[in-house]
């Protein structure tokens, strides 16, 4: 699947799920081993890499940068890295597709450079929110320039950036992450305070490239003119993947399903708690992670079927899920009972408006709900209506409704889902080999 185009799923009703999966590399990880490893001395091999769309949008940039970056394999690359200011002028505007993670952290690896560059992507990338990065890099001295707080962002190189220190206003792994590659080139220290744990895949890593930072409750302190030094990245398989099977693992695995291999670190799997909150059967055994204390969590993840039940979600997860709530609120529809969202407002800004995508493809399905202004509440049905969804090119939405399937009457449709290879290449595949019926039309 391109980027482009319109193609669909077809999804048939029913079924069940057996076997064992790994699903591709983890996003996020692999965005920031491409960054840190280019703004490193040396060379950084990765493992593990996610060949998605997004993540290759991020090599194709950094290439434009002239940073030298080989792929032996498909899931294997090396990074030759040119040190955080050894970057080139780019010849022209720098195509992020629709990666968002890749357009916000590219604001503070740009902002301390000698030269102006233009960070453009997709339909769906130029419509979403970049100001809350803006802010925080022009308290530090870089002058960016956005459209009403949208794509396209010129940055106008600023080599002189002081130290700040900041509060986030709200959780956002990508406003610190920027903040922090920007802070690697400030003179002074930075210091970032949360109001409430965000994923820090950003902090570990700069841990492994050689990086000293320092933790303070929900602080974290960096001092500029650090070197990074290229290093070896293993990168997990993706929880956020592994979400859609874990769900359609709780719907129809009686026999149980196993996800191999999966990042598990605490500061994203929010799900599993809010599963297990359902009633989910899910039992983690944990893998021996290499190139400790700054690897990333491993483990095998075993699911069953399971008699889900609604719940009301604690705002202090919200956070530690976010990029999940298109397939929980899919596990809510086959719950029973009632499940209650609040405190979600970030959805609304994701590849789409996930709270009103979510709501239209339940409305499809025939499931009773209430959409919020930041929220859902949906009370669970036995079965689901087939249907025809509109994904709205949204990569998760569209996985989220094949996972629907498994407790629909009749087949479901989903529209608009080239997406897809973004974050999850032969998603199809993977899903037909554990006995989720979908074909790509």
């Amino acid at each position: 699947m391109s980027a482009a185009g319109g193609r669909r799923f077809r999804v048939a009703a029913g079924g069940r799920l057996a076997g064992e999966l790994t699903v591709p590399g983890d996003k996020s990880i692999s965005h920031r081993a491409l960054m840190l490893g280019s703004m490193a001395s040396g060379d950084t091999h990765i493992s593990g890499f996610l060949a998605g769309e997004d993540c290759l949008a991020t090599a194709h940039a950094l290439g434009a940068l002239g940073v030298s970056i080989e792929r032996p394999q498909e899931t294997a690359v090396v990074v030759h890295g040119v040190g955080a200011r050894g970057f080139s002028a780019p010849p022209a505007d720098l195509d992020m597709g629709n990666a968002g993670t890749a357009m916000r952290l590219f604001m503070g690896l740009l902002a301390p450079q000698s030269f102006n560059a233009t960070l453009v992507g997709d339909a769906s990338l130029m419509r979403r929110p970049m100001q809350r990065v803006v802010v925080p890099l022009e308290m530090m001295g870089a002058r960016i320039r956005t459209h009403d707080g949208r794509p396209p962002v010129q940055i106008r190189g600023t080599p002189q950036l002081r130290a700040i220190q900041y509060s986030l206003p709200t959780a956002s792994a990508q406003v610190k992450s920027a903040v922090l590659l920007a802070a690697l080139s400030a003179a002074g220290r930075t210091r970032i305070t949360e109001p409430a744990p965000s994923r820090d895949h950003t902090e570990r890593m700069l841990g492994a490239f050689g990086a000293q930072l320092l933790h303070e409750g929900r602080s974290i302190a960096l001092d500029g003119g650090q070197i990074l030094r290229g290093t070896h990245v293993a990168v997990p398989a993706d929880f956020s993947s592994a979400a859609f099977f874990l769900v359609a693992g709780c719907l129809a695995a009686e026999g149980g399903l196993l996800l191999r291999n999966v990042g598990v670190n605490p500061t994203r799997t929010g799900l599993l708690e809010l599963l297990r909150r359902m009633g989910a059967d899910i039992r983690v055994h944990p893998r021996t992670a290499a190139g400790a204390p700054h690897a990333e969590p491993v483990a095998d993840i075993e699911v069953h079927k399971s008699t889900l039940r609604g719940i009301t979600v604690p705002e202090a997860l919200v956070p530690l899920a976010i990029d999940e709530f298109p397939v929980f609120f899919v596990a809510a529809a086959c719950a029973s009972g009632e499940t209650l969202v609040r405190g979600a407002l970030e959805l609304r800004v994701k590849e789409s408006d996930r709270l009103e995508a979510v709501a239209a493809g339940l409305a499809s399905l025939g499931v009773e709900h209430e959409l919020l202004p930041d929220g859902l509440w949906i009370r669970g049905a036995e079965s689901l209506a087939g249907g025809t969804i509109d994904s709205r090119g949204d990569h998760r939405v569209a996985m989220a409704f094949a996972v629907a399937a498994l407790r629909a009457r009749a087949p479901i449709e989903i529209e608009d889902v080239a997406n897809v290879a973004t974050s999850f290449p032969g998603f199809v595949a993977s899903a037909r080999s554990v006995g989720l019926a979908v074909d790509a039309l």
